[in-house]
């Protein structure tokens, strides 16, 4: 039989040996000799950490969205966001357009496009009463109109919505956006001058030609101006304005200075119907003739004695020059922006004296 073993209880000084053990992490290493602090404690300190770390990351991700929210409402006050908008909330006639015919060749082939890859480049619209006015992007709203009777999914289309107005800046925009797409004829861009001149947008037809047509040369502005009294002169009796080469409009512009404007509307009155080139012919024929009379007249007889009255300065800035000749009278105005409007106002005082 086995010999019992008598325990002995440990001293005061084993004890509290002991306990210093327990309270200590037993060394993974047996070389290790620094002791750590126990696993529940270790683990408590890591989840605070963790911790603190998420709340940094989430105060980083908030400021990061918050930048994020207020460049997109710059962005979309700067009408640099585009929206879908419904086609029957859009005015198309919001403004006159500049461009007056479309090709129908060009329009099929931006149908087949839109049907096939959509809308690249979203529309212009600025707010209008309860609606939208249409600033640039006229044919492809009419594509998407023509598209949207078989298409629900054409039925509303991609817009910038700016802050245009109906001034000066609604027509800026449409001519630029079109003279980046497809330049306007040299007849488009003097009639949009003419047009935007006559709904008081611009005080003068002049100011309008400055303000539209800004980044031209002074020279390019100048042949605007010609085919915009070509358009003032002539546009309600030409039937193919558009086809008007540079260097045709420049010449109807000269003899329209040089008194033949009578002439050409009487030629235009009495005709029927024309393709753009009989159009043409006869406007030389009416220019030739109008170039052989003036001439005649001032070959036969005796030379016409004029009478150049003395040179008057308006009040308001301007000069006003007269002259008299055998039956007729000539004035000229000089440094005032005068309107259409100024001189009808002006000769209906002239037609008042002689009643």
């Amino acid at each position: 039989m086995a010999k019992r073993r008598r325990l002995i209880a440990p001293d005061t000084e084993a004890l509290e040996q002991l306990e210093a053990g327990f309270a200590a992490k037993p060394s993974v290493s047996p070389f290790e000799t620094k002791s750590t602090p126990p696993p529940i404690a270790q683990v408590a300190a890591e989840a605070a950490s963790l911790g603190g770390m998420a709340a940094v990351t989430d105060r980083v991700a908030l400021a990061q969205d918050q930048g994020d929210a207020a460049r997109w409402r710059d962005a979309q006050e700067a009408g640099l966001v585009a929206q879908m908008l419904p086609l029957d909330q859009i005015d198309a006639d919001f403004i006159r357009r500049d461009r007056m015919v479309e090709d129908e060749e060009a329009m099929a082939e931006l149908l087949e496009s839109l049907r096939v890859n959509g809308l690249r480049t979203p529309i212009e619209v600025t707010p209008e009463g309860d609606g939208f006015g249409l600033i640039s992007g006229f044919r492809r709203l009419e594509a998407f109109r023509r598209l949207a009777g078989t298409d629900s999914r054409f039925a509303e289309i991609p817009a910038f919505v700016r802050n245009a107005g109906t001034g000066q800046g609604a027509y800026v925009s449409m001519v630029e956006e079109n003279e980046l797409r497809a330049n306007l004829t040299p007849y488009e861009r003097g009639r949009i001058a003419v047009l935007a001149a006559g709904q008081g947008v611009f005080p003068s037809t002049e100011a309008a030609v400055d303000v539209l047509f800004a980044a031209a040369s002074k020279a390019k502005r100048s042949k605007v101006r010609s085919f915009a009294m070509v358009h003032e002169s002539l546009g309600d009796l030409l039937q193919h304005p558009v086809a008007l080469s540079e260097k045709a409009g420049l010449k109807l512009a000269s003899a329209i200075r040089s008194g033949a404007q009578a002439v050409l509307r009487d030629a235009l009155a009495g005709v029927g119907p024309l393709d753009a080139k009989a159009e043409w012919g006869v406007l030389e024929k009416a220019m030739t003739d109008s170039s052989d009379a003036s001439q005649s007249k001032s070959r036969g007889g005796r030379p016409t004695e004029v009478l150049r009255l003395p040179k008057r300065s308006l009040k308001g800035g301007g000069e006003v020059w007269a002259e008299v000749a055998s039956g007729e009278l000539r004035l000229k105005i000089k440094g005032r922006d005068l309107t259409s409007a100024d001189a009808e106002a002006l000769v209906n005082q002239l037609c008042e004296q002689f009643e």
